[in-house]
């Protein structure tokens, strides 16, 4: 175990610090991450409608693709036999893979579990598959990852503390099982579960932390909770984890819930967001959102973003985004795509530096007056 957390330890480096924020490096088998930095969610091995270079030029590092998915579809096996994802979907950069833990609430009554695994049965095509803590993590390996997610059993808002208790405790069951697999250079994060009950969290942590994975993230979050709910929640755990290892909340990706976090001591996030928004006409922007499917974008010749270096922003106006749009055409999907990552990834970017110069509280606080303007009209 004490070797494991020497080698953790110097996997992510803290190189600055701002009260509880911290700027640091981590290294994988694929190079550095800078933090705090957002990952997009690349599912099926592919950030929707980017190419992954495209992905990279935004300023990504690291991308996130769920391993229950790529089991499904085109399977572990094939994607083993084509040289491993990074070569598979042509990233450069590092891969988190998710276990598939989130799956057992958003696909509730196709899913079985007890303290052995999860038997799923696929929406595609209703065949039954089989989830183990050590199979997943062993998938994982086989996928090429460079951070691997155990299995875990998140509970949505609302769920009482009994089954709370449960999920809690399977968790930690899980979670043993998967630290005896050997991950190599991959790296072996921990996920604290606890619902939203702050000693139930508090606990989870504590568990997790004393497993020597080598990093841990802060899971069942962002499952319906109001914001008022969650920062306790991340409070009770983040106070619990080792100030070496590299923290993640999964699932978190708009402006002010990250800056929040990073003012926590949170590291790393993900989130399907931009892409999402992208599919609905919608772009991000330091004053909020722009819904460009609005008549008063028709002739507005300006780009999305002032200053904004993104191909939306340099090469387009918004007239002509909208005009996509409002015609079907898929180019507009991957310029708004870009335009989101983009602009998260410059939020991260901002916040490293901001950490670096003491005024991490002063750049969340300018970000909330943009926002609280509005976006332009």
């Amino acid at each position: 175990m004490a070797s494991r957390l020497s080698e953790a330890a110097g996997r992510f480096t803290i190189l600055a610090r701002d009260g509880r924020a911290r700027r640091g490096t981590l290294r994988t088998a694929h190079g550095e991450v800078q933090t705090p930095a957002f990952m997009p969610v690349g599912t099926h091995a592919t950030v929707k409608a980017c190419d992954p270079l495209e992905v990279a030029q935004a300023g990504a590092e690291m991308i996130l693709a769920n391993f229950y998915h790529l089991s499904l579809r085109p399977g572990v096996e094939l994607i083993a036999e084509m040289g491993g994802l990074h070569q598979f979907m042509g990233w450069p950069g590092s891969i988190l893979t998710d276990s598939g833990g989130y799956q057992l609430v958003s696909l509730g009554e196709l899913v079985e579990l007890d303290d052995s695994g999860v038997t799923f049965r696929s929406p595609y095509d209703g065949d039954t598959i089989q989830l183990t803590p050590q199979g997943v993590v062993e998938g994982q390996l086989k996928l090429g990852s460079d951070v691997i997610m155990v299995l875990d059993q998140p509970v949505p808002f609302g769920t009482s503390l009994q089954l709370a208790e449960i999920a809690t405790r399977r968790t930690h069951l899980w979670a043993e099982q998967c630290r005896q697999t050997d991950t190599g250079s991959a790296m072996l994060f921990g996920i604290v579960q606890g619902g939203f009950e702050l000693g139930l969290r508090a606990e989870s942590a504590e568990v997790i932390a004393g497993l020597g994975f080598d990093g841990v993230a802060l899971g069942g979050l962002v499952l319906g909770e109001p914001p008022q709910v969650r920062q306790p929640a991340i409070d009770a755990c983040v106070q619990h984890l080792p100030e070496h290892l590299p923290r993640y909340v999964m699932g978190l990706g708009t402006d002010l819930d990250l800056l929040d976090s990073v003012a926590r001591g949170v590291d790393l996030f993900d989130c399907v967001l931009p892409t999402r928004l992208a599919r609905t006409g919608t772009v991000l922007t330091d004053r909020g959102r722009l819904s460009l499917r609005q008549a008063r974008f028709r002739r507005d010749s300006r780009q999305l973003e002032p200053g904004c270096e993104c191909p939306a922003c340099s090469r387009f106006s918004r007239a002509y985004l909208r005009h996509l749009y409002v015609a079907g055409e898929i180019l507009a999907h991957r310029l708004l795509s870009l335009h989101n990552l983009w602009h998260l990834s410059q939020l991260m970017a901002g916040a490293r530096l901001a950490i670096e110069v003491g005024g991490l509280q002063e750049f969340i606080e300018s970000r909330r007056r943009q926002l609280s303007e509005g976006a332009e009209v």
